[in-house]
């Protein structure tokens, strides 16, 4: 029985040679026949490409669409370039094609529309991007894809409050803090308007969405300053000390104007004094530099300043340092200190940078969310000397 089964694998093994050796044929004149059907032009383009020349492998590519309106993944692959090149016309026209193509099949239909919004969205046509992705929330395959979109559009046209509620159908898209930034935004603007109680509804909402929201405490103290009520104004700023301690920078101008408000500047001095000693940086220096000047004249400011300068030794200490020194300095001494300061302030305004974390893009002033790549408190509220430019 042994030597039956043992002869008939022997004769299975040249049968499935064969078997293997006919597919191959067909293999191959199945991959011959379609290398016959494809127009010259493409591969034409395929040579240029080979040959890094793509501007000429875009227009032999582009000929083959021409010759043949179904080749609808060679539309995407060109209209892609095309709007990464930021040629967004051009993209715009591949996936319009595809779109009135009128026997095209609905999920390529779709596909195509959706590029289409990408194109519009690249290109800064936000309504038309919207109104594309809006269609495209009906259906299975792209809802997720066109809200994340939306979203973004939302962000870009500061429409906040629609920004707010697609937010909650993406938790995974907008965290927390970008929700309560929606509602800082929002608060803002009813500040501006003088609108406090719906102000203060979007302040409340943003804590609730993230309680170390430092922006909707410093817009809280903007709006009971606005209000009249400085000493309500000094406790909301003074909570951001225990959300964030770096951000106390931003609002140490306003402590200020609030206690003077008060008439209660050595106070405020006292406060920002302590500030400066546990969380030093270069926009307290300024801010308490510029008060002692003015109270105590230049030579407590000058022993301020240098006492700072050795603790945490920075360019722009160092100018500040100099202007202190400058009236006390002997007349044959100052043209040199002159010199010397105005070549450090020529450094220090380069210098003087805050800078995104998530893409370095630089600015003099600082923003909740950067212009260059759209993050949300991603702006350090140190500048960028404090980080890596000290003496």
């Amino acid at each position: 029985m042994n030597e039956f089964f043992e002869y008939w694998q022997l004769l299975l093994i040249p049968a499935f040679f064969g078997l293997g050796w006919m597919a191959a044929r067909v293999d191959i004149r199945q991959v011959v026949h379609e290398s016959r059907a494809l127009p010259r032009s493409y591969f034409q383009g395929l040579n240029f490409l080979l040959n890094e020349q793509p501007d000429k492998a875009i227009d032999s590519f582009l000929e083959v669409a021409r010759v043949d309106s179904q080749t609808a993944e060679l539309h995407f692959a060109l209209g892609n370039l095309f709007r990464r090149r930021g040629e967004t016309e051009r993209a715009i026209r591949m996936h319009q094609n595809l779109v009135d193509m009128p026997d095209i099949e609905e999920k390529v239909r779709l596909q195509a529309l959706f590029e289409l919004g990408q194109d519009f969205l690249k290109a800064g046509l936000l309504d038309r991007a919207e109104e594309i992705f809006e269609k495209l929330l009906s259906t299975a395959e792209w809802r997720e894809e066109a809200k994340r979109n939306l979203l973004e559009i939302y962000q870009m046209g500061k429409e906040w409050q629609k920004a707010i509620d697609i937010a909650r159908e993406l938790p995974d898209a907008a965290s927390g803090r970008d929700v309560a930034e929606y509602h800082c935004e929002l608060a803002a603007g009813e500040i501006m308007r003088s609108r406090g109680d719906t102000a203060r509804r979007h302040l409340e909402a943003a804590l609730q969405e993230n309680r170390k929201c430092v922006r909707a405490n410093l817009l809280l103290g903007d709006l009971l300053l606005q209000e009249g009520d400085p000493a309500a104004a000094i406790e909301a700023w003074q909570r951001i000390e225990q959300q964030d301690p770096g951000y106390l920078a931003l609002v140490a101008q306003r402590l200020l104007q609030a206690y003077r408000k008060l008439g209660r500047t050595d106070e405020g001095a006292a406060l920002l004094s302590a500030y400066l000693e546990r969380y030093p940086s270069l926009d307290l220096l300024e801010v308490v530099y510029q008060l002692i000047l003015e109270r105590d004249g230049n030579e407590v400011a000058y022993h301020l300043v240098r006492a700072e300068l050795q603790r945490n030794p920075t360019m722009l200490g160092l100018d500040r340092l100099i202007s202190a020194r400058l009236p006390m300095a002997s007349p044959e001494m100052r043209p040199d200190l002159e010199l010397a300061r105005t070549i450090v302030q020529g450094y220090t305004r380069r210098l003087a940078r805050y800078q995104c974390n998530n893409c370095g893009f630089k600015a003099r002033q600082f923003y909740w969310r950067c212009p260059a790549c759209g993050g949300w408190e991603s702006t350090p509220p140190r500048r960028s000397e404090e980080f890596d430019q000290s003496i």
